[in-house]
């Protein structure tokens, strides 16, 4: 675009849009585009975070300028695509910096120093070198690793310890288990994961900690650890039906309501089947889950039950004497049914930590395991809190006063 100086002179403003021909070049000459793909795109982002920090573009005369540039220096990007290697713009008074490294390297360290831990300990394929080399451009020593997990075990040694300073009344629990090699042995470990929705409508990760196993003891040294970290307000709780869950929950937090993911009572609702029962059984079931309120839900409850009592009777009597329990999200308002019925708001991380798990199959020790689980919480915690609000909160608030005003 064409500007116009403070004397009138013209000039044209410099722009870091990735230009066609650029694409193209990346996209037609390089089998594996996907790497300076990346490195352009980042690259223009860098020139981007400068343009903003100094408030003008290279060689634009503004009146709103903030700062001058001084040159640039290199910095390699560990990726998961390789090592990127890029050019670090710098102001003279030193006070850019951009948050690319940052936020974007924590779980890629976690990932390749787990790697790197699993070759240099010896606990893994042959291959697992080979990868590590491939993803980062060279070979780590044990020094290196242990020097690459100091700064970043310290970020989220902040991140698990933080105060949690406003009131939660939605808290979701889950776990998933990972496969880790303890004392020569492998064995599989808990990741307990604790998600809350506080008042702003917001999601939070509100802890990530590991455990020998999922008991009623290690869930509630969890929830007794994010309650003296400040966890509080809870009216809420939505879990599966681990009775240790359950009872840890009812003994830190009482006074929350507690909510049976209806996806594991459906998954439930199968060990009461035989194996060729009539597929519209269930889904007549799982149809429960979208009345309106709990009067319709318990009206074609009773109808369900009348219809398939006689043909799966075990089925029946489980149902009519669990399904209560899944049915707590109807007390709640309408819009935030959908949200407050399973589990299923923690999918993502679960998706993620499977994601890469995947890859690395076995730990190499509980620390990298925990390392990695957590670096993934914070960077998908970070997303949610820079997006809109997940809940409207006002019709919680709402909600609470008709309650208050029926009883008075």
């Amino acid at each position: 675009p064409v500007q116009k100086d403070q004397k009138g002179r013209t000039m044209t403003k410099k722009n870091h849009s990735i230009s066609r021909e650029e694409l193209k070049q990346v996209l037609t000459e390089d089998r594996d585009f996907l790497k300076p793909l990346m490195q352009l795109v980042l690259q223009e982002v860098l020139e981007a975070e400068m343009d903003e920090a100094v408030g003008a573009s290279k060689g634009e005369r503004t009146s709103e300028r903030r700062g001058y540039r001084s040159g640039y220096y290199n910095r390699a990007l560990v990726t998961r695509v390789g090592k990127l290697e890029l050019r670090i713009p710098q102001d003279r008074q030193g006070r850019f910096s951009t948050e690319i490294f940052e936020r974007y390297q924590r779980s890629e360290k976690a990932f390749v120093t787990t790697l790197a831990e699993m070759y240099i300990q010896g606990v893994s394929t042959r291959k697992v070198k080979a990868v590590t080399e491939e993803l980062c451009g060279h070979a780590f020593s044990a020094s290196t690793v242990s020097a690459l997990n100091v700064r970043l075990d310290e970020e989220l040694a902040r991140f698990a310890q933080r105060q949690l300073e406003m009131e939660y009344p939605y808290l979701i629990l889950d776990a998933r288990y990972e496969k880790v090699r303890l004392d020569g042995v492998i064995r599989s470990q808990a990741v307990l994961v604790a998600i809350g929705i506080n008042w702003e409508g917001r999601r939070e990760v509100l802890g990530v900690e590991l455990a020998g196993r999922e008991s009623q003891s290690s869930w509630k040294d969890f929830l007794i650890g994010l309650r003296q970290r400040g966890l509080r307000g809870v009216e809420l709780t939505i879990t599966d039906d681990h009775s240790g869950l359950k009872k840890a929950v009812a003994e830190v937090f009482p006074e929350s309501a507690w909510q049976r993911c209806y996806v594991h009572f459906l998954r439930n609702a199968l060990d009461h089947l035989p194996r060729k029962a009539d597929d519209d059984c269930l889904m007549e079931l799982r149809w429960l889950y979208d009345r309106r309120c709990l009067e319709e839900a318990r009206r074609d409850l009773g109808a369900w039950l009348s219809k398939w009592a006689q043909r799966y009777p075990k089925l029946c009597n489980w149902v009519e004497e669990h399904i209560e329990e899944t049915f707590t999200f109807y007390r709640w308002p309408l819009a935030h049914h959908k949200h407050l019925k399973s589990t299923n708001m923690l999918e993502r991380i679960n998706e993620e930590l499977k994601r890469r798990s995947h890859v690395v199959r076995i730990f190499p020790n509980p620390d990298s395991c925990l390392r990695l689980m957590r670096a993934l919480a914070v960077e998908i915690h970070e997303d949610w809190i820079e997006q809109h609000r997940y809940l409207n909160m006002e019709l919680l608030r709402e909600h609470k006063k008709l309650q208050m005003a029926r009883v008075a």
